[in-house]
């Protein structure tokens, strides 16, 4: 695992500023339940779909090996460029790779790239997630874990989705209730 200390200041500093100034990251709580799947699965490969100001990326890179590798998307730029400085900050630079654009055009691009995923964290538009996992789909293998944010607060903006995880026989499917709100836990079969 990666120790860093300056991560776990990065990460409180985001924190403080959420309580003042509202931020839609995952939070400590939904992030503990992050960082069980991160331990637990072992990851080498990520692809986040979401990145804002780069939390999640942070969290989970402090709990990965140091071969392994995060590809984040972000949509706008601006958050894109504070997310690039926190990731710095915490010492991920060489972990963390953000990229910005629509999701859906990047994810694509990513196949052409020939990537391989083994972990898949969506926090972005909801009702795109089903969109984005399926473009991610060639991509990914037997035992890919995809962990969706937000499955409790707008489970209907991703109804779509979570039929899909639930009921395609393609994936093993978990939601796990955290606070208000849920994450849905889906591990690839074929």
């Amino acid at each position: 695992m990666i120790s860093n200390k300056n991560a776990e200041k990065v990460l409180r500093q985001i924190e403080k500023i959420t309580e003042r100034h509202f931020l839609p990251i995952i939070g400590w709580e939904k992030g503990k339940v992050l960082v069980d799947v991160v331990k637990k699965y072992k990851p080498k490969r990520i692809l986040e779909v979401g990145t804002l100001v780069g939390y999640s990326s942070i969290l989970m890179a402090s709990n990965l090996s140091k071969s392994s590798k995060i590809i984040s998307i972000e949509f706008r730029e601006n958050a894109a460029d504070i997310a690039r400085e926190n990731i710095e900050e915490a010492g991920f630079e060489d972990v963390i790779e953000v990229r910005v654009g629509d999701a859906k055009e990047i994810i694509p691009r990513l196949k052409n790239e020939k990537e391989k995923f083994d972990m898949i964290f969506l926090d972005a538009v909801k009702d795109e997630y089903l969109d984005y996992l399926k473009l991610a789909e060639p991509m990914i293998g037997k035992g890919t874990v995809v962990v969706a944010d937000n499955a409790g607060v707008f489970a209907e903006a991703m109804e779509d989705y979570l039929d899909y995880v639930r009921n395609s026989g393609k994936y093993e499917s978990e939601n796990i209730q955290v606070g208000g709100d849920a994450l849905e836990i889906s591990v690839k079969l074929e």
